[in-house]
């Protein structure tokens, strides 16, 4: 390990070398010339709340202080962060390491000698994630790939990027993607790619929040709150996929945050980020999508592929109200199952059944949603509420559709209700 030496004329450690080799052993990136702020409060968060700093932006101007030989700026700001939050490990331990420096040489981050390998292990991987993520932040003006089309009900979309152990909130404004803030968080002991009951993994794709449960009526370990995630969805199931208890929730009272890697698979936010989440989350309707590495593209390239979703989408909406039942049957893959294991033909059947020979005079969607699913599968996630009239009678329905990509079509592999 790299060993910071002394600045002879002022008995101080050599604070320029301090600050950058920290900041290059940490995020193996320059230092920004300016942090936006990663915590936005939403009105509903007590005044208490609003005027804390923000913690990451306070470490990334920390390591700027440092890198700069402003020990006592740092001293200050990391005195600030602890004052606002005590229970921030990282930023105590951060705070440590500035105090040594007024008095020895320091050998690297996080120099106490007698300190636990395993949990220094953690806090540098937490300090490399925050500092890396925010030197990374997507540019605003991009879209996440995965969300094609936000619904017309759904006022706001969370993305987790689990390589970057990073949660994206974007609102919906007209049908429009806003980008609003982000968040550091904590996923699954070993990673991504939840398969079974315990395996410690967080599950990727394509989830609703289906429950709000206020911080009271659960133990501390979850913090303030949490959002439980329909996992296992339709997709999951179909995969053979087990499990449950997926959800986003907080930190226990004496802890501010967790290291990356460290849930039973759940995705883990410091308590006043969980707050703002829980304020605007909506049951059935708030989306969270789970990739391990969200791609983001241009207004130009999310209008194309958002165009290409809505065509099949149409296609089949039209040929729902066409006679010819093998224009309807054309939109389905042979791999279809329905989600009591039916193939296409006993599935089809029975909805036929149930018309009685009559056929519907018109069928209108609306409150559409179109989700491209994480992974490696062409896979198109649709979610509207289906309108039928069927002479007088007339009908809604809440549905869900998985389209996959056979050859140069789409094919529904997968409906029913949402």
């Amino acid at each position: 390990m790299v060993r910071f030496a002394a600045n002879t004329r002022k008995g101080l450690p050599l604070l320029s070398v301090v600050g950058r080799l920290m900041l290059s052993c940490l995020a193996c990136v320059p230092v920004a010339t300016s942090v936006a702020s990663s915590s936005a409060i939403p009105p509903q968060t007590l005044q208490s709340e609003i005027r804390k700093p923000d913690p990451e932006a306070l470490l990334i101007e920390i390591y700027k202080d440092l890198g700069n030989n402003r020990l006592q700026e740092a001293q200050a700001k990391a005195d600030a962060l602890v004052a606002a939050y005590p229970h921030f490990r990282l930023g105590h331990l951060v705070r440590g390491d500035l105090l040594m420096m007024h008095a020895r040489p320091v050998k690297g981050f996080g120099a106490m000698a007698d300190a636990p390998a395993d949990k220094l292990k953690d806090l540098r991987a937490e300090a490399m994630v925050r500092i890396k993520s925010l030197q990374e932040r997507p540019n605003p003006n991009l879209i996440p790939k995965p969300v094609l089309q936000v619904g017309d009900d759904q006022k706001n979309v969370l993305v987790v990027d689990t390589s970057r152990s990073r949660l994206y909130v974007y609102e919906n404004q007209g049908g429009q993607l806003r980008f609003i803030t982000d968040y550091y968080v904590s996923q699954g002991r070993y990673g991504v790619n939840k398969s079974r009951e315990g395996d410690q993994r967080t599950p990727i794709g394509v989830y609703y929040v289906n429950a709000r449960i206020p911080g009271p009526k659960l133990p501390d370990f979850y913090g303030t709150g949490a959002l439980p995630l329909n996992y296992p969805n339709e997709w999951d199931k179909r995969n053979g996929r087990s499990g449950s208890g997926i959800w986003l929730h907080g930190t226990p009272s004496d802890n501010f945050s967790r290291p990356p890697l460290s849930s039973d698979g759940c995705v883990v936010l410091a308590n006043p980020d969980l707050q703002s989440l829980y304020s605007t989350a909506e049951v059935g309707k708030t989306v969270v999508v789970i990739s391990d590495g969200i791609q983001f593209v241009n207004k130009a390239e999310w209008d194309k592929d958002r165009g290409s979703a809505g065509k099949f989408m149409d296609q089949w909406q039209q040929d729902m109200e066409a006679t010819d039942a093998d224009k309807v049957l054309a939109n389905y893959s042979p791999a279809f199952r329905s989600n009591l294991g039916e193939s296409l033909s006993t599935w089809f059947s029975r909805q036929q059944k149930s018309l009685n020979g009559a056929r519907p005079s018109s069928v209108k969607v609306r409150d559409l949603s179109l989700y491209r699913y994480p992974g490696k599968d062409e896979l198109i996630v649709s979610t509207f509420t289906q309108e039928t009239a069927v002479g007088k009678n007339k009908n809604a329905i809440r549905k869900r559709q998985y389209w996959q990509k056979e050859g140069s079509r789409w094919k529904i592999v997968y409906e029913g209700a949402a």
